[in-house]
């Protein structure tokens, strides 16, 4: 059986945590920041868990983890 090929994109923005947990970076952080509170703005800063819904689907882009 041929080897299964990591989706590039995904590796590029998800990482796996030491539990196995995928972590992302928040959405709304790369322009247009004008209208945004500082509170919002300190708020996307930081990562984020990616949901249990989407954590199977991602799992087959990185299947040798990332």
């Amino acid at each position: 059986m041929p080897k299964m090929k990591t989706h590039r994109g995904a590796a590029k923005r998800i990482k796996k945590t030491g539990k196995g947990k995928l972590k992302r970076m928040k959405a709304y952080k790369s322009h247009i920041l004008t209208k945004m509170t500082r509170k919002r703005k300190r708020r996307l800063r930081k990562s984020d868990l990616v949901s249990t819904a989407d954590t199977k689907r991602l799992k087959q882009l990185l299947p040798y983890g990332s």
